[in-house]
């Protein structure tokens, strides 16, 4: 794919990876991805933001073709799906610097040994003059390393955001052309990698209130021309109370688990309360971080393997302690054949979990009408929690 034009003197670089399913080995890729990198040409100086996962590193270079100086390249984020090319650009062209905060240049050493008398830390608030064009460096920590940077193009008014903003989406189209589409994907990004950190999150927003933005150009998926849409969902998703909505991931090796999934998840909507199950047999991990994001209640179905939880139940209950959800309430439901320690073992894997823990309903082989009525009793204790702390429908 060719560069693509987005203001006088910029450019979109970078690769639309259509194929690629997984990210990390870990995150589902339904939609694809891109890996964008810009160019920045002023009358004295040219400047490249970010780079290219390697694989891609050729297309890239393709797009180069006729540039035949680069002054400065800018590592906003020094993993390798942004970074990972800077050293083959050096080769091309030696006289080039390589910017990045100091976490980032100690990174980009540690990472891909890039030679440390190549990189220049720049400061917060640091300013590179191109020439007519002026880039401003903003340190973003923890969104989503602690090395992150954006760069603040004022004469275009456009925020080249790194992975603040961005989506999982491969695209023919520089600029967002279905904002539906887009925000589902972005929201699924930032439960997946931002989530964690939305102290931080909050902050950095705070930090570029006052930027007057034309457009905000993220790292991964398309360019936002009106930007103010995905600003505001950000710090939506950063800081809005959890939901009336109870995300339930649940597995069922013969089937009594799933009769009491099923019970709860009944019992749950006939008095009002939201519910999305996650069969993690099959479940997409990243539709599971998105409800995380809004629950305010998380129930994990888990049968018990071997005296303890089913690998997959620990597997989630894993992920939504990473991912430090801002549930209120936690509970466990399951069967066992002869005995086990499962609501031990997973309660002791969520200690990121500032959650009130209810009951635990454990039942053994098949659920009995006492196990029925037990989870009637949680059914109607998550709807009295969720009412006491005022949670409201989901808004996306």
């Amino acid at each position: 794919m060719q560069k693509k034009l987005m203001a006088p003197g910029v450019y979109w670089l970078g690769a639309v990876d259509w194929d690629r399913r997984l990210f990390d080995d870990l995150v589902p890729l339904p939609d694809g991805t891109s890996y964008n990198a810009y160019l920045v040409q002023g009358t004295d100086k040219t400047a490249l933001l970010d780079a290219v996962e390697p694989a891609m590193t050729d297309t890239l270079l393709a797009q180069l073709a006729d540039v035949p100086r680069l002054d400065y390249i800018i590592s906003q984020h020094a993993e390798q799906d942004h970074s990972g090319a800077i050293g083959l650009l050096l080769e091309r062209y030696p006289e080039a610097r390589v910017m990045a905060t100091a976490k980032g240049k100690a990174m980009l050493h540690d990472l891909l040994r890039l030679p440390e008398d190549r990189v220049e830390a720049v400061a917060d608030g640091d300013r590179l003059e191109l020439g007519g064009k002026t880039l401003t460096f903003l340190h973003l920590p923890w969104v989503h390393w602690p090395e992150t940077m954006a760069s603040y193009l004022a004469e275009d008014r456009i925020l080249f955001s790194c992975d603040f903003f961005g989506s999982h989406i491969a695209a023919s189209e520089l600029f967002v052309t279905d904002p539906c589409r887009v925000r589902e994907a972005a929201k699924r990004y930032f439960a997946e990698i931002m989530a964690p950190f939305r102290p931080m999150i909050e902050k950095n927003l705070d930090k570029l209130a006052g930027l007057p933005m034309a457009m905000i150009a993220p790292s991964h998926g398309q360019v936002y021309d009106k930007p103010d849409w995905i600003v505001a969902a950000t710090r939506q998703w950063a800081t809005a109370a959890p939901a009336n909505l109870v995300a339930l991931p649940f597995v069922s090796m013969h089937g009594s688990t799933r009769r009491m999934v099923e019970h709860l998840t009944a019992a749950l909507v006939a008095r009002g309360t939201a519910v999305e199950l996650f069969n993690l047999a099959v479940a997409d991990v990243g539709k599971l971080a998105m409800a995380l994001l809004d629950a305010g209640t998380i129930v994990v179905g888990a049968p018990t393997v071997l005296a303890g939880p089913h690998p997959l139940a620990a597997h989630a209950a894993f992920l939504a302690n990473a991912l430090r959800p801002k549930a209120k309430f936690l509970s466990i439901i399951g069967s066992y054949g002869w005995g086990g320690r499962t609501v031990e073992v997973l309660a002791g894997m969520v200690p990121n979990i500032k959650a009130e823990v209810l009951e635990p309903v454990l039942c053994k082989g098949l659920p009995t009408p006492e196990t029925y009525a037990a989870l009637d009793r949680l059914a109607e204790a998550i709807v009295a929690g969720h009412a006491a702390q005022g949670f409201a429908a989901r808004v996306d």
